[in-house]
């Protein structure tokens, strides 16, 4: 008989989620399971069949080929690294089932310590535009908890040792057996450590780490953007009972400056001109991020609004030796509070305008008339 399809057999479509999917399956799971269905052949054949297609889609790369290429995916062997050929339900239910129980069948398959790592910390880190450019080394300050002194982080009185856990027997796992299946799971009194702090230090009670203030120096790298996230590794709270410690993230917060704005490696500013350089042609100097100055030429007849692109001016890039540019926007500024005589010698310009100086003015009116003629 063809298998059914296997998001059929959950009850989902190919939009579920994976909570979705798990979700599914457990109720599947609970409802056929063989200890409440015994003796019942078709019950265990759905059993089988649920934890079967869950299988397949709980794990991205299987359900990626599955969606594919349907069941022909894992046939003989195909489907490439996510082929496994007919589903050995015995070889696979432990895998399926860590989900839910956090821990494989048979054998643990995380560090005894993996429970005593340290917390992550984040700290948010303000910097100029000017400091971005150049990069900097800042010294910053913030509560953690570190290694004890007294035990050197063992949680155990000096002198003295952790001894095996009574529960686990130093496993750091327990078993239990619900009828059809063998569940092993994290020791509830040692967390997986494996171990009983018989005589606990009595500067940090056992914990192996204290609170304190820390001070730390970071380098902040040269074209570090807005958002960056910096890991320092182990430099989080120390860890519980000699676990590893965790890690500390820079969270980069680059201030809004006052000429410059900022899109990845390149700047941008605006720089207003006077008619009459626009119409004439100047040169000027303009500020660059590094605190320099840069020249630039204005052609006579510039337009408000044309870019000059200064290439190299920009923000150094984060991983090499380049740099982005630096565009400079010019805006015409209209004169005001005029006195007289700058009145008589505009009116005066007036008079003698014509077309050829105002081309885009003529080509706006062309198609006015135009537009009120038809």
């Amino acid at each position: 008989m063809a298998k059914r399809d296997y998001y059929e057999v959950l009850g989902v479509n190919k939009n579920a989620s994976a909570d979705q999917i798990k979700s599914a399956y457990r109720k599947l799971a609970v409802k056929f399971h063989p200890d409440k269905n015994k003796g019942d052949k078709g019950a265990e054949e759905k059993f089988k069949e649920a934890s079967e297609a869950y299988h397949v889609l709980s794990n991205s790369e299987r359900k990626q080929n599955y969606d594919n290429f349907g069941h022909a995916a894992f046939e003989n062997g195909g489907g490439g690294r996510g082929g496994f050929g007919n589903f050995d339900f015995s070889n696979h239910f432990s895998d399926i089932f860590e989900d839910f129980f956090g821990e494989g069948f048979g054998g643990g398959r995380r560090s005894r310590r993996s429970n005593n790592r340290g917390s992550d910390l984040r700290y948010d880190l303000s910097i100029s535009l000017e400091e971005a450019f150049s990069g900097k080394k800042q010294d910053i300050k913030f509560s953690t908890s570190e290694k004890c002194d007294t035990c050197s982080g063992s949680g155990s009185k000096p002198g003295h040792q952790a001894g095996a856990c009574s529960m686990c027997g130093g496993h750091g796992q327990v078993r239990s057996s619900q009828g059809f299946f063998t569940v092993q799971q994290t020791c509830p009194r040692c967390a997986g450590a494996g171990e009983e702090i018989t005589h606990p230090c009595s500067s940090c009670n056992g914990q192996g780490k204290k609170q304190s203030s820390k001070r730390l120096s970071v380098t902040i790298p040269k074209g570090v953007d807005d958002g960056t996230r910096i890991r320092l590794s182990g430099k989080g709270e120390a860890g519980s009972r000699g676990g590893s410690s965790g890690d500390l993230y820079l969270f980069i917060n680059v201030n809004s400056h006052d000429l410059f704005k900022r899109s990845d490696e390149n700047l941008f500013f605006e720089c207003p001109v006077s008619i009459t350089d626009a119409a004439l042609g100047t040169s000027i100097e303009i500020p660059t991020i590094d605190g320099g100055k840069a020249k630039i030429k204005i052609p006579a007849g510039t337009q408000s609004g044309k870019q000059f692109r200064l290439r190299g001016k920009g923000m150094p890039y984060m991983r090499g030796n380049d740099f982005g540019d630096l565009y400079v926007q010019v805006t015409t500024e209209v004169p005001i509070s005029l006195n007289k005589e700058q009145k008589e010698l505009l009116e005066k310009f007036r008079e003698i305008e014509n077309e050829k100086s105002n081309p885009s003015i003529k080509q706006f009116f062309q198609k006015a008339k135009s537009f009120w003629k038809n």
